[in-house]
C-alpha cells in the first residue's frame, strides 16, 4: 500500500511537470519553428501522459529517452552559442543587412524588421545610415525608426525625429544585459526536465517491479 501510495504521488508530479514541460516551448522563435518545436514536444508529453496513465514500461522508458534526448540538445546548443557567440553575432549582421535589402519587396520581412527596430528602438544594422544603401529608401527610413510612429514618418526625416542607433549592437547589449535571466530561466527549465526523467525512471522501475512479481 505504501508503494502504491508513493507511485500515486509520483504519478501526480509526473502530470504536473509535463504540463510544464509543454508550456516550456520558447515565445520568440520563428512561427515554422515554433510549430515544429511544439508538435514535438506536444508528442513526447503525450507519450508521457499516456504511459503514466496505463504504466506502460515502454512508452515511459521512450518518454524518458526523449527527455533526456531534449537535455542534451539544449545543453550542447547553449554550449555551442557561448563558443560561437561572435560568430552568431556576425552572422545576424550579415542576415539583418540582407534582410534589409529585401525589405521594399517582402510584406513578412518588413514586418519582422518593423517589430525589431520600433521594440529596441533602433535603425538599420549600424546605424540608420545602412538604410541610405537600399534602393527605393533613398532620403527615407522605415517609419519603424521614428520616435513618435505616424504614417510615412520616414520619409524625408529629420535625424532628431528618428533612432539613429543600429539594430545589431542593441540587440547585443539586450542579451548581454538579460543573460543572467534567461541563464535562470534555463536552469529552471532543465531542473524540471532532470525531475521529470527521474519521476519517469521512478516509475519505470516500479512498473518493471510489478512485471517480475506477476
Amino acid at each position: 500500500m505504501a508503494v502504491e501510495g508513493g507511485m500515486k504521488c509520483v504519478k501526480f508530479l509526473l502530470y504536473v511537470l509535463l504540463l510544464a514541460f509543454c508550456a516550456a516551448t520558447p515565445s520568440f522563435l520563428l512561427p515554422v519553428v515554433i510549430i515544429a518545436v511544439g508538435a514535438f514536444l506536444f508528442l513526447v508529453a503525450f507519450v508521457g501522459c499516456c504511459g503514466a496513465c496505463k504504466e506502460n514500461y515502454c512508452l515511459m522508458i521512450t518518454f524518458a529517452i526523449f527527455l533526456s534526448l531534449i537535455m542534451l540538445v539544449e545543453v550542447a546548443a547553449a554550449i555551442a552559442g557561448y563558443e560561437f557567440r561572435d560568430k552568431v553575432r556576425s552572422e545576424f549582421n550579415k542576415d539583418f543587412r540582407q534582410q534589409m535589402k529585401n525589405y521594399p519587396k517582402a510584406n513578412e520581412t518588413a514586418s519582422i524588421l518593423d517589430k525589431m527596430q520600433k521594440d529596441f528602438k533602433c535603425c538599420g544594422a549600424a546605424n540608420y545610415t545602412d538604410w541610405e544603401k537600399i534602393p527605393t529608401m533613398a532620403s527615407r527610413v522605415p517609419d519603424s525608426c521614428c520616435v513618435n510612429i505616424t504614417n510615412n514618418c520616414g520619409v524625408h526625416f529629420v535625424v532628431k525625429d528618428i533612432h539613429t542607433e543600429g539594430c545589431v549592437e542593441k540587440i547585443a547589449a539586450w542579451l548581454r544585459k538579460n543573460v543572467l535571466v534567461v541563464a535562470a530561466a534555463a536552469l529552471g527549465i532543465a531542473f524540471v526536465e532532470i525531475l521529470g526523467i527521474v519521476l519517469a525512471c521512478c516509475l519505470v522501475k516500479s512498473i518493471r517491479s510489478g512485471y517480475e512479481v506477476m
